[in-house]
């Protein structure tokens, strides 16, 4: 097995694959998500990074859980997106809650360019919707709920 190479601003070239990005925004191809606006998991926040992945699974998260915790009857959105700067592994999973990067999650200061909205994803079941929300707020209420931005 190769050892894992950590994804860093200054060696970041070998990540390779379709990036995607889970949102509840309704987005248009051209449009460029910039960092400086608002948490979609905790109220009040201003984020400096934007946050994207390699896997459909992980980005499903992101446009469920973002969907849900602002009320609209949606699912979100997952859109395929082009980073255009360096990035690096997102603190927040890799090595802080799991091994390496399994989620391949991905954080940057620059923009994400939306290249298309992927109409076919597979959502996670209702269950583990409700399980994952229900762990976020158990966070939300210890004071748990830390991103590391």
């Amino acid at each position: 097995m190769e050892a894992r190479v950590a994804v860093t601003y200054e060696q970041h070239d070998h990540v390779t694959g379709t990036f995607l990005h889970g949102t509840k925004a309704e987005l248009q191809p051209g449009d460029e998500l910039v960092a400086g606006f608002g948490s979609n998991f905790q109220e009040g926040r201003t984020m400096n990074h934007i946050y994207f992945t390699t896997l459909e699974s992980t980005a499903a998260w992101g446009a469920q859980l973002s969907a849900a915790l602002a009320g609209p009857d949606s699912r979100g959105h997952v859109y395929a997106v082009e980073p255009l700067g360096p990035f690096e592994d997102d603190p927040n999973v890799t090595d802080k809650r799991f091994p390496g990067n399994p989620t391949e999650s991905y954080r940057t200061r620059h923009p994400l360019r939306i290249l298309h909205e992927v109409e076919e994803w597979q959502a996670h079941p209702p269950e583990a919707l409700r399980a994952m929300l229900d762990g976020l707020a158990d966070m939300r209420a210890k004071g748990l709920d830390v991103i590391e931005d």
